[in-house]
């Protein structure tokens, strides 16, 4: 097995398993748990996962934010339509941006969304139809986002969503995300209460989903894939707990990719967790040694994503793809609304 060949990772999925809404209430998604000592599977719901916490385990969820971070616009001159994606903050400002179609999105360029809300792109960037645009607007640019911006839903997902909160975890709290960090949109606010009530620590952290977590793999040899950046931070009182937790026994259990790869950004080879605010571009794959993370909550991924590489290091290649043919064979619901996996 060639564990560098992008299609090792790949694994065929009924179109009608992808998710197309979420479920109510939300912790009522289907659970698979896999359990690493035994390779064993057990099919449970999302609402069983405080039978597999302990006291003194600690629970790391990401608190980003989506922000409806789709925007239509016309291009000032000519009229033509062009949709935009704001990936990352540059500066107060400034902003990474997809644009499509973005021929049309030459230096210059004056795109118009609303009366109030404009942009002109100043340069590309190092990734296909990415650019860097400086937005113009009157008033605050967060409300005047949230007037004419739509929720980023991924492309998979055709259905119109009802309700905008539902692509956003019940405790996100800093704005900043073009993406949802999906595994954790199935607990309640009830449900975490309950495992803060039993002894587990919550601890939160922040990775602000862009492209680098769910661009697709273009090459043959992942090796040559280019992970995009993105955000993270860890404050020193969170790192502490984290520590904390490990120090006295506990299992550091992170909720979601994202909090997989900000743990794994700011652990030390001796699986202590450092404080502090960069950028990361970390791509995990078979090979790499867990430093921090003990056990994954985490959604179904896409056939031949860096994710699913991800779960595959955690896992093993083989393990990973006969969990993902269980799940098909037992239709779970798949990607970004999908049902879960817990990976202890």
């Amino acid at each position: 097995m060639d564990i560098y060949n992008t299609h090792t990772y790949y694994y065929d999925l009924p179109k009608e398993l992808i998710a197309q809404t979420p479920v109510e209430p939300r912790d009522s998604s289907r659970m698979l748990v896999y359990h690493r000592d035994t390779k064993s599977i057990e099919h449970r719901h999302f609402y069983d996962i405080t039978e597999y916490f302990k006291p003194g385990d600690c629970l790391v969820i990401n608190d980003t934010k989506v922000i409806p971070a789709r925007l239509y616009g016309v291009k000032k001159d000519t009229g033509a339509h062009i949709e935009v994606l704001l990936l990352k903050r540059q500066n107060l400002d400034t902003w990474e941006v997809l644009c499509k179609p973005a021929k049309r999105a030459k230096n210059g360029a004056v795109i118009t969304f609303s009366d109030t809300l404009r942009c002109e792109v100043v340069s590309d960037t190092d990734i296909a139809g990415g650019k860097l645009v400086k937005f113009h607007y009157d008033g605050v640019f967060e409300e005047e986002l949230d007037k004419v911006g739509s929720m980023p839903l991924p492309p998979y997902i055709h259905a119109k969503l009802k309700d905008k909160t539902r692509y956003n975890t019940v405790y996100a709290n800093n704005p900043g995300s073009s993406a949802a960090p999906t595994a954790g949109l199935h607990f309640t606010k009830e449900l975490l209460k309950k495992l803060e009530d039993m002894g587990v620590i919550i601890a939160r952290v922040d990775l602000h989903v862009g492209l680098g977590t769910f661009r697709p793999v273009s090459t043959d040899n992942i090796l040559k894939h280019h992970m995009h950046t993105e955000w993270i931070e860890i404050k020193p009182e969170v790192a502490h707990l984290i520590n904390q937790a490990k120090q006295n026994g506990g299992r550091i259990i992170a909720c979601g990719t994202t909090s997989v790869r900000t743990l794994e950004s700011f652990a030390d080879n001796s699986g202590v967790v450092h404080s502090g605010a960069k950028d990361t571009g970390i791509f995990i794959y078979p090979g790499y040694t867990f430093k921090a993370v003990d056990g994954i909550i985490t959604n179904f991924h896409l056939p031949e994503s860096t994710l699913i590489m991800l779960v595959s290091a955690f896992l093993g290649i083989d393990e990973t793809l006969n969990m993902y043919n269980v799940a098909v064979k037992e239709k779970y619901r798949f990607f970004s609304f999908g049902d879960a996996t817990l990976l202890i």
